[in-house]
């Protein structure tokens, strides 16, 4: 094969100058490369003049100088074989110099031997001529692996690995190195020319992710029969969408806490990263970490918030909960309501909290109605009486807490007289008591009928009046006469009604008792002492002179006792007497 090789180039030669208008002229490759320690062959071709008919044609190659005179170091010399040492059993040409070809190989190559390269033709005589043109030979210590001006995750990409192959006695193999982790790979190979120089080009075709970016590839030259070996390496620049790696969990708090978010992105290049929540941007950096503090936590913190990181290659977002823990709010209840007895009243409470608390809505210590794990209230009272009346408050609690509010419900209603109203006679006096409830205030008045006579409380000569909430007592005195003055009404007023109702007296035989008064009492009293004494000693006579059973004893004080009542009758009558004539 390299046979054909330096056939096509002189073929080539001679076709583009013309075999009939030879001048001083030669072609070699301007750069070749090769590994250290390999081998390379510089390929050549040379013409001279047509007029000069040599009988013989030597040549010479000189390292890094055209010139004879500057004595450069000979790298082959055909008339002589002799050479630099540097170059001494390294070189030979494997062209026929005869047939105007110049190839020069080089042996066991070494980084003192990389540079320039000049051929000289001897023609004897004076026709001795150095040609211009020159070879630049470089020495490689590995491979050349070139990667694609941009790898992006998802679309295949191409690695090249070049190798020179310029030398026919050492031929080399291009392996692809840690090739595993890549999706879909395949290798290639093929052979380019270019100006007479060869090269080995082993392709690599995979489809990059992620996870290749920052993976390194190496491409591995031997040659068989030899240890010789030389690796060249790239690390893979990936482009790729961001994806969040790491972000917080949904978690809860309490309020005042403090609570740190994190967000971490992965890549390439770095990320547009910001935290949002219901839809408004509270931070954002580019960056591949992005935090985000709050240092007190209240429920206005409560929410969902996103993570979301975007470059020029895609976007992508996360979530997570944020569930802030706290205790109900101060409920919300009701104005203070005036109401009519009978109207239909609803008492709306209403609170936040997390979790949803219990509300209970209370009058007078006992819980009237109450949910569980809601934050709206509501009770409806169909027809309310006076009994509604009061102080109502609405609790909320859950276990971070109790708040509670109180809602004033003012039932007016029509009075109402009350069973303690009554009529009370003492010795000179009458007293009649009129206890009314009532909303607002009723306006009491007092009738005696018989007397045509109406008192007020306007009259504080006869009336006297206190009130103790909705409860209103006047009582009304008089100086009892010889007839008591039955009946005797009160009569309560206010805007929503009227009542009128007659006071009850005491039964007879308590006016009685009252009619004696304090003196007739003590006069009744001194009587049963004397009949009490008479008693006695009556027993203690009998139990001296008899043996009699007690059941006489027992029947001495009954008869007496009847006795005893005659004569406190007479002495009520008596003082009733007294007392009606005074």
């Amino acid at each position: 094969m390299m046979a054909w090789r330096w056939q096509s180039l002189l073929l080539l030669w001679i076709f583009t100058n013309g075999a009939l208008s030879r001048q001083w002229a030669a072609w070699m490759p301007q750069s070749i490369s090769a590994f250290r320690d390999t081998c390379v062959s510089i390929p050549c071709t040379f013409n001279y003049p047509n007029d000069i008919r040599p009988s013989i044609i030597h040549g010479i190659w000189y390292f890094n100088s055209p010139y004879p005179k500057n004595f450069p170091p000979v790298v082959l010399k055909t008339k002589t074989n002799t050479a630099h040492d540097n170059y001494m059993g390294r070189t030979k040409l494997l062209g026929d110099i005869q047939e105007f070809n110049c190839t020069l190989q080089i042996d066991r190559l070494s980084m003192d031997l990389q540079g320039k390269y000049y051929f000289r033709v001897d023609l004897g005589g004076y026709n001795q001529y150095t040609y211009s043109e020159h070879a630049n030979l470089y020495m490689l210590d590995e491979p050349f692996v070139s990667l694609p001006q941009e790898m992006v995750s998802g679309s295949e990409a191409e690695l090249t690995c070049r190798v020179p192959d310029n030398c026919p006695d050492m031929k080399p193999s291009v392996n692809w190195m840690e090739i595993e982790g890549l999706e879909h790979h395949s290798v290639y190979g093929s052979l380019e020319e270019s100006s007479s120089t060869w090269t080995q080009v082993s392709t690599l075709k995979f489809v990059p992710s992620y996870k290749n970016n920052g993976q390194r590839l190496s491409c591995k030259v031997s040659f068989p029969g030899t240890d010789m070996e030389y690796k060249g390496f790239v690390t893979m620049n990936v482009k790729y969408a961001p994806r969040i790696v790491d972000i917080n969990s949904s978690f809860e708090t309490t309020e005042g806490t403090q609570v740190v978010f994190v967000c971490v992105v992965d890549s390439n290049p770095v990320s547009q990263v910001g935290w949002y929540k219901e839809g408004a941007l509270i931070k954002e950096e580019v960056t591949g970490n992005l935090t985000l503090e709050l240092d007190y936590v209240t429920f206005n913190h409560d929410g969902i918030y996103i993570c979301a990181a975007e470059n020029e290659y895609g976007r992508t977002n996360k979530t997570m909960g944020l569930a802030v823990m706290y205790p109900p709010w101060k409920p919300s209840v009701n104005s203070s309501a005036v109401a009519m007895e009978g109207e239909t009243v609803t008492i709306l409470c209403n609170t936040q909290g997390n979790p949803d608390p219990i509300i209970s809505i209370v009058k007078d210590k006992q819980v009237l109605t109450s949910v569980i794990f809601e934050n709206e209230l509501v009770l409806e009272i169909p027809a309310i009486t006076h009994e509604h009346d009061g102080e109502y408050w609405c609790t909320a609690e859950n276990q971070y807490g109790q708040s509670n509010s109180s809602f004033n419900l003012t039932v007016v209603f029509s009075p109402l007289v009350l069973p303690e109203s009554k009529c009370t006679v003492s010795k000179d006096t009458v007293q009649c008591m009129c206890t009314v409830k009532a909303n607002p205030d009723p306006f009491i008045l007092f009738e005696l009928p018989e007397m045509n006579l109406t008192v007020s409380e306007g009259d504080p000569e006869f009336v006297y009046s206190q009130r103790n909430g909705y409860i209103v007592s006047s009582i009304l005195t008089l100086q009892k006469n010889r007839d008591l003055p039955k009946p005797i009404l009160c009569s309560a007023i206010n805007l929503y009604g009227k009542k009128v109702h007659e006071l009850p007296f005491p039964d007879t035989d308590t006016l009685v008792w009252a009619k004696v008064g304090p003196v007739g009492a003590v006069v009744v009293f001194v009587i049963l002492v004397a009949v009490g004494g008479y008693f006695i000693k009556t027993r203690e006579k009998k139990n001296i002179t008899e043996s009699s059973s007690f059941i006489q004893t027992e029947a001495s004080p009954t008869s007496c006792s009847g006795n005893g009542k005659k004569n406190l009758g007479k002495i009520e009558s008596g003082e009733i007497s007294s007392l009606e004539g005074k």
